[in-house]
């Protein structure tokens, strides 16, 4: 939007939170652009002015005669400018309106945020995905978003600017080509928004209906060219846009993303999603996984939950202690919740996981086997501080659970007791643990951004071991996690199949300072408490505050799926899931910890909301068998390689995403862990 048109006699106010003051943004800071298409033509693209028409009224005029009326209203109150366009056709158009505003920033002194896909500049994101190293101006389609907002953050001055959008959302429509210039199929409710780089300045750009640029992103690792879109208005037809516009005051970009958070929060205040399933429920369908992915025909037994089909969720031959297999915790639910109900196939199949992986799953140097390829490779000989982390917690969880029922498995306490002190040799001087590294301690991946999940297992075992080592290994490691990733703003690389900024490096890092939390006390404990709670926003601003809409005939609309609670997952992979585990827990004891509504509250959206795709006879939500919960849930304009939106990948890996809400509907069990 190459555009240079001034915005003429608006006067703007705006709120500096630090100090109350009001400041005025001076009137050409804004510039608006209207683009026509004439159906088998190229676009034309008219610069607007803006001519009072009395009061805060202006008539946007067009450098040429247009069958449009277009109209802009700004007002202001308690520090939020709220921008109202009223487009009305005068004969049928096909239309694209957008509008940038300058924040007077020199846009080298900005970190930008679009929440659940930009953060700062995404440089730990690779070329191939949206980043400062392909662009260092983009837009982008607002589904993408947690919430349909822009902002950037003057590093230098200490000051944010955002503007977020106000209307309701609720409707998509279909387009026949996903690049150039295309037409939606019926009405749409999504925008756009990003930042621009125009002359050394950045400023905040944002329109309707959608479009990408400099490029769209259509799948993991796929830039594709860019798209603009262009909706029907009927002859006599009005459309009503509508923004705020707010600037404040922020130490560090933490600070900006903990005000945007709770300012999207109070606006969008998502209410808990209705369903008729019961946590009871719940487990009773989810445990069917636990029958029909049991494989015992190998030298390890394991619930297959990797790479299986959608179609079919037949079992296949990749055994994977943790990350997206989650076999240990898997078995560990599994008999703790069969017993009580005297469920005596998903006791003895969980037994039987413990046992072989006692005897046959673990390395010449007291690793955990963390993947087997059955049937191919065998063995993977590269380890990662996360899956080790993951069986180490499965099965400190599965002792103290034995414990409390008078059994005793001497042998396991010694193997975890040895790899925890394994733990101890591989983390580094300045308290972090490589990513990734093989059975000699070589390391394959040095990168510290998994260390979080490492301080799960330490704290853990220090509860069972009553060996303070490896409490003081935790908190060497929360000393890396406060300097490099929390005070940094810099969460990154805890998922292991993508390397760039995403949702599961903030939750391991707020959910590992919280454990520390819980185990010290005093200024210790206040200390980590703050630490969590400043990961928590990061984390919480993956999560939707917002309802995206779907296209009829795309399955998760017409099944009635509301995104809200859901969590994107990463600058690579652009979908959202049910990875949650205990962060719920988290939030409401931070809610308590420091009289935070908005956590619980926002906690309990959660909650209901990831039951909405339990598979069951009747209602199959797309999968071929019950209990095998979806995990990528394509909700915007892309995809894992197949299906697209409003749709799952033709793949999944139901192993990590029937854990994840297993420990969402087992409230307090960390907590009773380490009381």
């Amino acid at each position: 939007m190459n555009v240079k048109s001034l915005f003429f006699g608006a006067v703007l106010f705006m709120w500096g939170i630090a100090d109350g003051a009001a400041m005025e943004l001076v009137p050409d800071r804004v510039s608006a652009v209207v683009s026509l298409k004439v159906p088998g033509n190229e676009a034309k693209s008219y610069p607007l002015t803006m001519n009072p028409r009395g009061g805060n009224v202006y008539v946007c005029e067009p450098s040429e005669r247009l069958p449009l009326e277009i109209s802009r209203q700004v007002t202001e109150k308690e520090g939020v400018a709220r921008i109202n366009v009223v487009i009305k056709a005068l004969e049928d158009v096909y239309l694209n309106y957008g509008e940038r505003l300058s924040t007077g920033y020199a846009h080298d002194d900005c970190q930008f945020y679009m929440p659940g896909f930009w953060y700062r500049r995404n440089l730990r994101s690779p070329k191939e995905a949206p980043s400062f190293h392909t662009s260092d101006s983009w837009v982008v389609r607002e589904d993408r978003l947690s919430a349909p907002l822009t902002a950037a953050f003057d590093s230098e001055a200490g000051k944010s600017m955002s503007v977020m959008r106000m209307d309701r959302l609720d409707k998509d429509a279909l387009t026949t080509h996903t690049a150039g210039e295309v037409i939606v199929s019926g009405e749409t409710s999504i925008g756009y928004t990003g930042f621009e780089n125009v002359d050394g300045i950045a400023e905040l750009s944002y329109g309707f209906p959608y479009k990408e640029e400099p490029r769209s992103y259509i799948r993991k690792l796929t830039l594709a060219p860019a798209v603009k879109a262009f909706q029907c208005l009927r002859k006599g037809e009005s459309l009503s846009l509508t923004w705020e516009v707010v600037e404040r005051d922020a130490a560090d970009f933490s600070e900006c993303v903990r005000y945007i958070w709770e300012y999207a929060y109070d606006t969008f205040r998502p209410a808990p999603v209705e369903t008729p399933y019961t946590v009871e429920r719940m487990k009773e369908v989810l445990s069917n996984y636990f029958v029909e992915s049991y494989v015992d025909s190998t030298p390890t037994h394991y619930y297959s939950g990797v790479g299986l089909e959608t179609a079919t969720c037949a079992p296949k031959g990749d055994a994977e202690i943790g990350f997206i297999g989650r076999t240990l915790l898997n078995a560990f639910n599994a008999l703790e919740y069969g017993e009580p109900l005297n469920r005596p196939d998903l006791v003895a199949d969980a037994q039987s996981v413990f046992d072989t992986y006692l005897r046959n799953g673990f390395s010449e140097a007291g690793f955990f086997h963390e993947v087997i390829h059955y049937g191919g490779s065998g063995v993977d000989p590269v380890l990662s501080v996360r899956r080790q982390s993951e069986g180490v917690s499965a099965i400190l969880y599965y002792l103290e659970y034995e414990k409390r029922q008078g059994r005793e498995h001497p042998e396991w306490e010694r193997r975890i007791k040895a790899l925890l002190d394994m733990f101890l040799r591989l983390q580094n001087e300045d308290g972090s643990f490589p990513r990734k590294f093989k059975d000699d301690l070589s390391l394959v991946d040095a990168s510290g951004g998994s260390s979080p999940s490492a301080i799960l297992p330490l704290v853990m075992g220090y509860t069972y071991y009553k060996d303070k080592r490896y409490l003081e290994c935790a908190k060497r490691a929360a000393a890396y996690l406060e300097k490099e990733l929390i005070s940094k703003a810099d969460y990154f690389s805890s998922t292991l199949d993508a390397n760039c900024e995403d949702k599961e490096a903030s939750l391991a890092a707020t959910t590992a300072t919280y454990y520390l939390a819980l185990v010290t006390k005093g200024a210790e404990r206040t200390h980590y408490a703050e630490l969590s709670r400043k990961a928590a926003y990061f984390c919480l601003s993956w999560y939707y505050l917002w309802d995206v809409p779907f296209a009829q005939g795309q399955m998760l609309g017409d099944i009635g799926l509301k995104t809200r609670g859901w969590g994107n997952v990463s600058v690579e992979n652009n979908h959202i899931d049910v990875f949650v585990f205990d962060f719920v827990d988290v939030l409401n004891g931070l809610s308590k910890m420091f009289d935070e509504p908005r956590f619980s509250r926002f906690a309990e959206v959660i909650f209901t909301s990831m039951r909405q795709l339990l598979p069951y006879e009747g209602h199959l939500c797309g999968i071929a068998k019950t209990g095998f919960y979806p995990e990528v849930v394509q909700h915007t304009h892309w995809d894992y390689g197949k299906n697209g939106k409003g749709y799952y990948n033709d793949i999944f890996a139901p192993g990590w995403t029937v854990a994840s809400l297993w420990e969402l509907l087992t409230p307090g069990r960390a907590e009773r862990f380490l009381e």
